[in-house]
């Protein structure tokens, strides 16, 4: 159990000690995962940057996600679960999840130009994984800029997320609680689990 997000972020750095480098990249998942993603960046005195993706959700149970897209519309699905939807509710959907990411990015990064990332050590950083769709479509949009490795560190994560996401070609995964601990829900594992506003972000990336 974590007190909140800044003290899963501290205890999150002390394991990524031996990624500690001039070539490493801290790039966090907006929105809970920026705050977490500070207290990495700041320990290891690394860079941070954002990989902005948006939920797909149920039509029926927004929450539950679907899938998730990128800004440039790049979309990673259950499929599954997508199977029996309306393909023209999907697509509008996309579209719109796609114009947010876009609103977010412009927002977030004030003008600055994205980090690069060729030949960079990339830890993505998050809250915590349940379904794995966001952090593995994370993971996809790193590999297209040529990093030297991707690691992936959260405090907890689901043990079915995980293999998934091993699919993705990630160089490693560290995860402090035990993937069969997961209580079903990321909030679960906190004390405190307050909504990270925009303005939030925007503060915490200003800061780094």
């Amino acid at each position: 159990m974590f007190t909140d997000r800044i003290d899963a972020g501290r205890r999150l750095a002390q394991e990524l000690e031996d990624f500690r480098g001039a070539d490493t990249l801290v790039l966090a998942l907006p929105r809970g995962g920026v705050v977490l993603g500070y207290e990495v960046a700041q320990s290891l005195g690394a860079p941070l940057d954002i990989v902005v993706t948006r939920k797909i959700g149920h039509p029926l149970h927004p929450e539950y996600a679907i899938g998730v897209v990128d800004e440039k519309g790049k979309r990673l699905l259950n499929e599954a679960e997508a199977a029996g939807l309306d393909p023209q509710w999907l697509d509008a959907e996309t579209e719109k999840q796609r114009n947010e990411a876009a609103r977010r990015i412009i927002a977030y990064r004030g003008g600055r130009a994205p980090a690069r990332i060729a030949a960079k050590t990339v830890i993505l950083v998050d809250d915590g994984i349940a379904t794995g769709l966001t952090m593995r479509l994370a993971a996809r949009i790193v590999r297209e800029g040529n990093p030297a490795r991707i690691i992936v560190a959260v405090p907890v994560a689901s043990a079915e997320s995980l293999r998934d996401l091993e699919s993705e070609g990630v160089d490693d995964i560290i995860v402090l609680e035990p993937p069969e601990t997961f209580g079903g829900a990321v909030g679960r594992h906190y004390m405190h689990f307050e909504q990270v506003d925009d303005r939030e972000v925007i503060r915490i990336l200003k800061a780094r």
